[in-house]
């Protein structure tokens, strides 16, 4: 290293080398800007799935994995969890501050008078199938919305990017809870707009007509709190799809759209979902025990899902939030479900036994919010929704960033070409 602020490279076979500067943040390990290392050395750089390259700059959200240390706008997410709302992060996320009263007031109006869906748009959902995946319909509703809102499509228009954030946020519930009464046969349920957010999400989902929801409020505390925890998390694949999307220009529909489908994947937002099948698979607390000697087997491809995390080599700080209200909404709502005893047995077992504990393999997120969905009477299939209604505040935030930093380019990766060398087309009878 020739200065503190670059990093020298040199390919030992041309003798090209590169000098190349080093780019640091507010927190966290220097970048090294390979923007010209090709031209200075004909080489690209080669990153399977991204895990050692930053792919923008972002003033949003900071991960330590390490440290298990997870920050909003350099909130730490133990604060916002236990002082917040998600509404109140939501504005934190798009806004860069806590907001003061009169901003918050004039958010939340906004929010609350923009949940009704298009009547027209209701008619969209009998074109799927009766057992549909909500996330199939999910995405395919939000991708519709840059149809039914057209006139508000210029991306370069600051107050076009607003009302396009107030309308994601607003609508994304009423969606979502459309797409669960389809499945089930319910008729639609409009948004009470004198409720909270996620009191009239929880209304929109399970009340009827014919009598009023009685609904007890850790219900809609512990779901405000999951949608804190999972409002965003940096750079992940659904956040980086909206981003890749989003740099093509396309609008903030198609672009949140793009976000839910990759969200849908067990390996990212699927996982809290598959958590509970796999409940479901070990059946009852007397299997627990074997299950996990088959996760500690190294020749038995079974796996424990729900537990460790990619970035958080330490513990997941959102999981040791979740596990508190986890227990706590057990014990209010008096939940009787085998499968909650085999989940609860399965948290005991990793907790204490040394192969869960040296791996740092802790129970994560996923592993607690399925049990909390299902408490609440949330069916698996709707997990991912839930999942996607909270990250929208951090997708759409990452995507206005995106469009009001100077000089973004469209994404384009590279890549290792192992293909067949050149070659001469043969004709039919010659091949």
């Amino acid at each position: 290293m020739s200065d503190p602020k670059t990093v020298k490279l040199v390919d030992e076979s041309s003798h090209r080398g590169s000098e190349l500067p080093l780019v640091s943040g507010t927190l966290g390990p220097a970048c090294i800007d390979i923007g010209t290392l090709y031209k200075d050395t004909g080489h690209f750089t080669y990153d399977p799935g991204y895990g050692s390259t930053a792919s923008t700059k972002s003033a949003i959200t900071y991960i330590d994995g390490d440290q298990g240390v997870l920050l909003y706008r350099g909130y730490p997410i133990e604060q916002l969890a236990e002082k917040s709302s998600f509404l109140e992060v939501a504005y934190l996320l798009l806004n860069g501050e806590l907001p003061k009263q009169d901003e918050f007031s004039a958010f939340e109006h906004d929010i609350t008078h923009h949940t009704m869906m298009h009547e027209a748009q209701k008619n969209f959902f009998q074109g799927f199938h009766h057992d549909a995946h909500p996330m199939a319909m999910l995405a395919a509703a939000v991708a519709s919305l840059s149809a039914f809102y057209h006139e508000n499509l210029d991306v370069d228009d600051p107050a076009d990017r607003k009302m396009a954030a107030i309308r994601l946020i607003a609508k994304m519930p009423t969606i979502a809870a459309a797409c669960y009464r389809y499945t089930i046969g319910w008729p639609v349920r409009y948004p009470r707009n004198n409720l909270d957010y996620v009191t009239r999400f929880l209304h929109m989902m399970f009340e009827v007509p014919s009598e009023p929801l009685q609904m007890n409020p850790v219900a809609a505390k512990a779901l405000d709190l999951l949608f804190i925890l999972h409002a965003d998390h940096e750079q992940n694949a659904s956040t980086s799809t909206v981003r890749l999307v989003g740099s093509t220009g396309a609008n903030p529909y198609a672009s949140i759209a793009a976000g839910i489908t990759a969200l849908w994947g067990p390996a990212h937002g699927g996982a809290n979902e598959a958590v509970l099948k796999q409940l479901e698979e070990i059946g009852t607390p007397d299997n627990v025990e074997k299950a996990v000697l088959r996760a500690k087997d190294k020749n038995d491809s079974f796996r424990l899902m729900g537990f460790g995390h990619r970035v958080y080599k330490n513990f997941d700080p959102r999981a040791k939030i979740i596990r508190e209200m986890c227990h706590k909404v057990l014990d209010e709502l008096g939940v009787n479900d085998p499968l909650l005893d085999v989940a609860m047995k399965l948290e005991e077992a990793a907790l204490k036994d040394d192969y869960f504990v040296e791996r740092k393999l802790y129970p994560n997120v996923d592993f607690y919010s399925g049990i909390i969905y299902k408490a609440l009477g949330i069916p698996a299939e709707m997990f991912t929704v839930m999942f996607a209604i909270a990250r929208t505040a951090g997708w759409i935030a990452h995507w206005i960033e995106q469009h009001e930093t100077p000089g973004s380019r469209i994404g384009r990766p590279r890549q290792v070409y192992t293909g067949a060398d050149v070659r001469d087309y043969l004709p039919t009878g010659k091949r």
